[in-house]
């Protein structure tokens, strides 16, 4: 792989060994100042950075060959993303790479404050055997409230499922069938968790919605000895709330990693005896570093070869036990915009794109396969670069209206991909499938019902239905020395067209298909090359 890879913040040496090994030249410079990076980052088709570098628009100018850029970690507020975006850079993270640290942590804190354990540890340091005032509290048959349950929350409720806890969660954004998936009851609204609720954790990202998501209208109905965890980002939970509820004996005791103010410690719940805090060290574990280097520097590497990349932040998020399951949608998807490129080479200005998913494939990420439609079709097209980063910008930039449907029944197949594409004067339609195990098929274009499985090379003919036309098309491709591998047969019978479909071998010259063109009762011919 000829790539340059610049290495600005530190990560674990296995990352950096995965990254050599990658066959990439890489350069590992953490004393860069920023004049220094902007001097050189022309030359990088990546960059790895933590929390520290400010990739930006100033930076995105000076970086003409950029094509990722990887942080070590999960925030991404250092990162410009409009500018990433509408100039194809990929940005990657690695949110999953500690998320069994964080979930773990989350549990230990929980523990820790309601058996004492820190407090009874200090005691005895002190050597002092005193029980007095640190009975604690069982997990067992008590309510756990999750808010938010994506990566870090849905471990914490199956750990703590273990325990034999009742377990419900408030996750506007996360539907039904993940909370059936983990065993949780959905709650629909923040209020009705924290009234049922004997722990409560927090698993949200850092937003304007989410800071102070819990203060004291919410301790204001929470049960009277509520306990709580922070392991996600300061003020998710109200600091000051959070404090006035200690006082009152509202909640018992919390278990704290991090805090508005950090590095500086300066929260007034440093004073309380019965709040268990922690120097975010959620994610500060021997794996989790080792994790983090390592899946950066695998993103950043499958990005770089222009594969599918489960943690691209400017792009849908995707689990990363469906990216195997979507690949072979996404490749369906791309073939088939190409498609309608190279068969209407009398171009008009597209104007929309209907997209209708039926069958199975509705549980996917279909907005994914959505993006590989229109690269398909804006890539052959455009000298800038489409991807699966701003192919939807682009679509947007050139008045495109993109319209989405999605039906879970469906006739003769067990999934289906419509495409319809819409012009001034003309519609274009390809449908596709997936058979068996990952087996893409071309099922239908322009009405013609087919069965035609992608090759590199299709010599597609659409002609007069009548004898003699099939032979000569095949006798003419032998004579061009262009071995045919598979052929298929489409016909509108009240229109009296037809349309064969011929995967063949090679490349066919300009000559033979003028001479296909010719051949009587021949309408349109077109080397669809995938």
């Amino acid at each position: 792989m000829n790539m340059k890879i610049l290495v600005a913040e530190t990560i674990s040496e296995k990352g950096i060994e995965k990254l050599i090994d990658s066959g990439a030249t890489v350069d590992v410079n953490t004393k860069l100042s920023r004049e220094q990076l902007l001097e050189i980052i022309g030359d990088y088709d990546a960059i790895i950075v933590r929390s520290a570098t400010k990739v930006n628009e100033e930076l995105y100018q000076k970086a003409a060959k950029l094509q990722v850029v990887g942080r070590a970690g999960n925030g991404v507020d250092n990162i410009e993303m409009e500018g990433a975006t509408k100039r194809g850079i990929i940005v990657v993270n690695t949110p999953e790479s500690n998320v069994v640290s964080a979930a773990e942590h989350t549990i230990g804190l929980l523990l820790a404050s309601c058996r004492n354990i820190p407090q009874a540890h200090a005691r005895l340091q002190e050597r002092v055997w005193d029980r007095s005032n640190l009975k604690g509290v069982e997990l067992l048959n008590k309510t756990l409230g999750i808010v938010g349950l994506g990566r870090i929350g849905s471990l914490v409720a199956t750990r703590l499922k273990a325990f034999g806890m009742n377990i419900i969660a408030y996750d506007p954004y996360i539907n039904e069938a993940r909370f059936k998936r983990f065993g949780v009851e959905k709650k629909e609204t923040l209020e009705d968790l924290v009234r049922e609720a004997d722990f409560i954790t927090v698993h949200t990202p850092k937003t304007e919605e989410t800071m102070g998501m819990i203060g004291k209208e919410q301790f204001k109905v929470a049960k009277k000895g509520v306990r709580v965890v922070n392991c996600a980002r300061g003020g998710i939970i109200d600091e000051q709330a959070l404090e006035e509820a200690l006082k009152e004996k509202i909640v018992a005791s919390a278990g704290i990693d991090v805090l508005v103010n950090e590095p500086n410690p300066t929260s007034p719940l440093l004073d309380f005896n019965n709040v268990v805090l922690t120097p975010h060290l959620g994610a500060d574990t021997v794996e989790a570093q080792d994790n983090v280097g390592l899946t950066v520097a695998e993103e950043v590497i499958s990005a770089l070869k222009g594969e599918m990349v489960a943690n691209a932040v400017n792009l849908p998020t995707i689990q990363s036990q469906d990216v195997e399951v979507l690949k072979v949608y996404l490749w369906l998807g791309e073939t088939m915009g190409k498609i309608y490129y190279q068969l209407e080479k009398e171009k008009e200005a597209v104007e929309r794109v209907e997209i209708m998913y039926n069958g199975e494939v509705v549980n996917l990420e279909t907005s994914m396969i959505t993006l590989a439609i229109l690269k398909g079709i804006f890539e052959p097209v455009l000298k800038e670069k489409v991807n699966y980063v701003n192919a939807s910008l682009t679509a947007k930039s050139r008045g495109v209206v993109v319209a989405e449907s999605e039906e879970t029944a469906v006739d003769n197949y067990l999934n289906l991909i419509q495409v319809k594409i819409v012009s001034k004067n003309k519609e274009f339609s390809v449908s596709g499938t997936i058979f068996g195990k990952g087996e893409a098929r071309i099922v239908e274009l322009n009405g013609y019902e087919l069965d035609v499985d992608p090759t590199p090379y299709m010599l597609m003919v659409e002609n007069i239905d009548k004898p003699g036309v099939v032979g000569q098309v095949g006798t003419l491709l032998g004579v061009g020395r262009v071995n045919i591998a598979t052929m298929q047969l489409g016909r509108i019978s009240t229109d009296n067209r037809a349309m064969m479909v011929l995967s063949v071998d090679s490349e066919i010259s300009k000559e033979t298909l003028q001479f296909i063109g010719n051949v009587e009762g021949v309408e349109k011919v077109r080397l669809v090359k995938i």
